[in-house]
């Protein structure tokens, strides 16, 4: 069972925060996007691809992409920005914020000279002990029965995860038995990109991955 079923407790606060790209950004993105859609010339989308093209187009939303060379450009700041303007909201809170790519964190660690990476015991105990400002970490390293709750409330998603299950458990890490506060999810999502079908996916609509690309790919083809 899980706690919650027999628990009362509080549900969350979930809020999308939009990022809104310049035009130039937005238009970059929306090359990158079709050429990473349009690659695959089968009529077939299948997993694989599906998850592939799916991965770039979060790369994008989230500011920088890989190469072949597993070396990143950057594209945008802006949801830098955006978590700078909630970390300042925040005041004196903490905030746990969860990254997707190696990019993500190496850019937020730029920007944010404070920011600890969720890595050992001690890192746990010192978030707990009020030690820690603002903590990063990826979803997959806060998975089953790591307890953060004494040390925050509040949930930044710079990027969004294809697995329901990652995005769960890792929300989980804060609301749970113990908390004291109610716990805010804050979704950073850049306009006009695949951020906002992702979270269609975690928030229950049936949409696969294949779908997904299908979609994007029709859409594009109505206009070559």
């Amino acid at each position: 069972m899980k706690f919650q079923d027999y628990l009362k407790t509080e549900e969350p606060l979930y809020i999308d925060r939009p990022v809104k790209l310049s035009e130039p950004e937005l238009k970059t993105y929306k090359k990158m996007e079709r050429d990473a859609v349009l690659e695959f010339d089968d009529d077939y989308i299948s997993a694989l691809t599906a998850a592939e093209v799916t991965n770039k187009l979060l790369q994008l939303a989230n500011g920088a992409i890989y190469d072949q060379d597993k070396n990143y450009r950057v594209i945008h700041n802006k949801k830098l920005e955006a978590l700078e303007e909630l970390i300042e909201e925040a005041g004196e809170e903490p905030v746990l914020v969860y990254y997707s790519y190696i990019s993500d964190k190496e850019r937020i660690q730029q920007r944010f000279k404070n920011a600890r990476i969720l890595d050992t015991e001690k890192d746990i105990k010192d978030w707990n002990a009020g030690k820690i400002k603002l903590m990063i970490a990826h979803p997959a390293s806060a998975g089953h029965g790591l307890n953060l709750q004494d040390g925050g409330s509040i949930i930044v998603w710079f990027g969004l995860p294809w697995s329901l299950e990652l995005y769960l458990q890792a929300n989980a890490r804060l609301w749970r038995q113990g908390q004291k506060q109610t716990v805010r999810i804050y979704h950073l999502l850049s306009e006009g990109t695949v951020d906002s079908r992702v979270l269609q996916v975690l928030r229950g609509k049936n949409i696969r991955q294949e779908e997904l690309i299908a979609s994007l790919k029709a859409a594009y083809k109505e206009v070559v």
